[in-house]
């Protein structure tokens, strides 16, 4: 050993990123849905993206091209969370009535923990929708819970359970609609009628008022 070797102390090479483009394109949209959602399709911008997912604005861009392609793909990951729970729900193996139930209070639970997803449409609507209208993936989507509603009404009206005349689209927005207006109007609502929206006992109120408000728009009267 030379002088110079004892005296130096040895370098540890430098740890070499592993490289995972799959949790990178997580990553990004992740920081695009929180983005977006938080400023809108026209204040956020692929700097501010890129440094909530810890990478750089030539990364985002290598993945997704434009912010309008990346605003596209938070929303098609938004609609395919939800209509891949609602899949596993597996709607097919209850009783009609069950069935309706559980599809009624998940869509209560969900919209009430992703409000995210409730920004993101509500963002959308202001777009008029011009940017779902882009995308094949999220009408796939959106039409796979109707089919799956669709089913179950089927089995109700057959056994005389549910009004003959119910449609599934009509069904899906009577649930949407409710669970979306407690979370995209709560400060609004809060503010001039001075209600606790998120309290337990409101979430408790509001996801039973639901299910019977569903469960008497169906039944026969």
């Amino acid at each position: 050993m030379t002088t110079n070797d004892a005296a130096t102390p040895s370098k540890k090479a430098a740890p070499r990123r592993k490289n995972d483009p799959e949790g990178m394109k997580k990553r990004i949209l992740d920081a695009a849905v929180a983005e977006f959602a938080q400023a809108g399709l026209s204040g956020a911008t692929l700097d501010a993206i890129a440094d909530r997912a810890g990478t750089i604005k030539r990364m985002v861009v290598y993945y997704f091209r434009s912010k309008e392609e990346l605003y596209i793909a938070a929303l098609e990951r938004c609609y395919g969370e939800i209509r891949d729970i609602e899949t596993g729900l597996v709607l097919k193996d209850l009783p009609p009535v069950e069935a309706v139930i559980r599809l009624a209070e998940f869509t209560f639970d969900y919209h009430a923990s992703h409000t995210d997803f409730i920004r993101l449409v509500s963002i959308e609507n202001i777009h008029h929708a011009k940017h779902i209208a882009q995308s094949q993936k999220i009408k796939s989507l959106n039409r796979s819970i109707i089919n799956e509603i669709d089913a179950v009404l089927s089995r109700g009206k057959a056994q005389g359970l549910f009004r003959p005349e119910v449609d599934a689209t009509d069904l899906h927005m009577l649930m949407s609609s409710f669970c979306f207006f407690r979370v995209a109007n709560r400060y609004t609502f809060e503010t001039i009628f001075g209600r606790n929206m998120v309290s337990d006992a409101a979430r408790e109120s509001h996801r039973k008022m639901l299910v019977e408000a569903v469960l008497a728009y169906l039944r026969q009267h």
